[in-house]
């Protein structure tokens, strides 16, 4: 991960990350291999660009970027120095914590490069600074080991061993979080490229490191390769399906026992929520069934007392959401069919009536169908359970206690489905049967609002909240929604709630409301959910417009020249709320690339 210009604004930019026992635990080896020529007339001009503590940048390599182009994802950089151009070209190898770092003379020449080794070993989310011991690093026949833990390999490499210190972060800066670091200079490799054509190829791995990956050229031509084959697969109808295929590919990992989903990158793990939520973008809108089955059947095998375990990213495993077992119903409704799996469908049956019995007799964190009108409560001191689910010093920032909008048509849509797959396999549904259809009557009862909106929570302390949030639109675009818009009302969320980047979680005006999700933790988890834009529920718009019979494509066209602004080919997790809409939080999402994907193929 970094940036086009080369400068690393992040704590988690490095050309070497590697995964660890978790979704969510990486650490950071190589950071930087900086690229210094030397030219035929014996000047010597340094490509590579840090920002240091007190604010210079040196060296500039950016200035000398003639251009920076994807190729089958590939990330290509190419810098002009008068009649020379050099070419850069950097491919993560599939399934092995291994980079390949390849250097191209286009034009010119000859010319000597350096290629200067910055390093260190550390968790993603943190800093190694000179205060401690530096890396130890011992040589190699064609590089250098860096703590017993990653190897780097190459031409002619050079020992050195000096620290960098006060390299500058300012993305972290901007964040309230430590923004500067020390580097471990390792030693440098050396090549002569004498005519357009020749390659310095370089490549760092964790793992077996007796046991090196391809050579770094073979791995990049490989990637393209792979990337290609992905997006085959995926059958995309345009560039831009094309686009989210291969950028969902990247969410998609194996851990443990079989797939996981990365919910985004770089400071995100697996979530429960999120992965039901992406499941049908991101499995079944990219020819993945396959995969997507083995991972639902290892999800169903983490219920307890009806509630699907939510993995944290400390690796701890939590029960602490409504609406993550509910997004599971609609994840396995949507798999069968999609996929037409019934065999998985009378596999989880069995399991699907357990969840609905714990939610009628009652569960944790208060969770329990109301036998007054069979829709389901839940809340508890301190706790957040709905997907707004910040938290300032532990307590939530919208707590929503009570019947949210969302978590009851997720309920419908989930009693709906138990009765779908009972018909498609003839094993009785259990009480889904009569909490169905009650629970349908109870919401036409309770939830309109004025003007043809739905309240966001009802049964709370403080009665039905008619606040303008984008909640209800689960319960107009959901396969068995219990609602149905009309265009008034759709209009009327719209003209307070989209932008270009999708819904705003809170409408402007509104108490609390935040227009920008900036500055300290605190700050930002503050206006996580109250006005911040939240990218991934552009599909539930799309397809509340797709029941009204409207056409969604404006709301989707709106988000295409996001791909090449923040994370490159992907979409982002949220925006700010107020104008421009700058992207925040992680640049790479994986709701976000699956709800675009599914919109898309309505």
């Amino acid at each position: 991960m970094g940036t086009v210009s080369g400068l690393r604004t992040r704590r988690y930019h490095g050309l070497l990350i590697v995964a660890g026992h978790t979704p969510a635990s990486r650490r950071l080896g190589l950071a930087a291999l900086d690229p210094v020529v030397t030219l035929p007339s014996g000047a010597v001009v340094r490509l590579g660009v840090h920002e240091w503590a007190d604010g210079a940048i040196a060296p500039a390599g950016h200035r000398l970027l003639a251009g920076f182009t994807l190729v089958d994802g590939v990330p290509r950089w190419r810098w002009r120095l008068g009649d020379v151009v050099v070419e850069r070209e950097v491919a993560a190898v599939h399934g092995r914590p291994a980079v390949a770092i390849v250097h191209r003379l286009v034009a010119g020449g000859p010319i000597r490069l350096s290629l200067e080794a910055l390093c260190t070993w550390r968790d993603v989310h943190g800093e190694r600074t000179a205060d401690g011991p530096p890396p130890a690093v011992a040589a190699t026949a064609d590089g250098c080991v860096v703590e017993d833990a990653y190897r780097i390999s190459g031409p002619g490499f050079t020992p050195a061993g000096e620290w960098f210190r006060g390299v500058r972060h300012r993305a972290e800066d901007e964040r309230g979080l430590t923004p500067t670091e020390d580097l471990w200079y390792a030693g440098s490799f050396h090549a002569e490229l004498r005519r357009p054509g020749e390659l310095a190829e370089v490549s760092a791995w964790a793992g077996e490191l007796d046991d090196p990956p391809l050579p770094a050229g073979p791995a990049v031509a490989a990637a393209r390769l792979r990337n290609r084959e992905v997006v085959a697969a995926a059958a995309p109808a345009d560039e831009t399906q094309a686009t989210l295929a291969l950028a969902a590919d990247a969410f998609v990992v194996h851990a443990g026992n079989g797939p996981d989903v990365v919910a985004g990158y770089p400071w995100f793990g697996s979530w429960s929520r999120d992965t039901m939520i992406g499941y049908e973008g991101l499995f079944l809108a990219t020819n993945r069934a396959d995969q997507g089955r083995e991972l639902l059947r290892a999800y169903a095998g983490t219920l307890s007392e009806g509630m699907l375990a939510n993995t944290a990213d400390t690796g701890a495993v939590e029960y602490n959401t409504v609406d993550g077992t509910l997004w599971f119903l609609h994840a396995v409704g949507r798999h069968v069919a999609v996929a037409g799996d019934d065999d998985l469908a009378a596999e989880l049956l069995p399991l699907l009536r357990d969840v609905v019995a714990h939610h009628l007799s009652g569960t944790r964190f208060g969770i329990r169908a109301d036998p007054a009108d069979g829709l389901l409560r839940a809340g508890a001191p301190g706790a957040a359970l709905t997907w707004m689910d910040a938290r300032v010093d532990g307590v939530p920032v919208t707590a929503r206690a009570g019947k949210p909008v969302e978590v009851n048509a997720l309920w419908i849509n989930g009693l709906a489905t138990v009765l779908d797959l009972s018909a498609r396999t003839g094993i009785p549904p259990g009480p889904a049967e009569r909490a169905c259809p009650q629970a349908r009557e109870g919401f036409g009862r309770r939830y309109p609002a004025p003007g043809g909106l739905l309240h966001d929570v009802v049964g709370g302390v403080d009665g039905a909240d008619p606040v303008l949030r984008p909640n209800q639109l689960l319960a107009w675009s959901l396969p068995h929604a219990p609602a149905r818009p009309d265009r008034a009302a759709l209009e009327r969320l719209g003209a307070v709630l989209l932008t270009p980047l999708g819904p705003r979680s809170l409408a402007p005006g509104e108490p609390g409301y935040s227009g920008r999700h900036r500055g300290t933790p605190a700050e930002r988890d503050t206006a996580y959910h109250t006005g911040t834009v939240w990218p991934w529920l552009t599909g539930p718009w799309v397809t509340a417009l797709h029941r009204i019979g409207a056409s969604g494509e404006d709301v989707l066209t709106d988000a295409e020249a996001h791909l090449s602004e923040h994370g490159l080919g992907s979409i982002s997790e949220t925006a700010d709320g107020d104008p421009p809409h700058r992207a925040t939080g992680c640049p790479f999402q994986a709701w976000s690339v699956a709800e675009h994907l599914r919109a898309r193929r309505l």
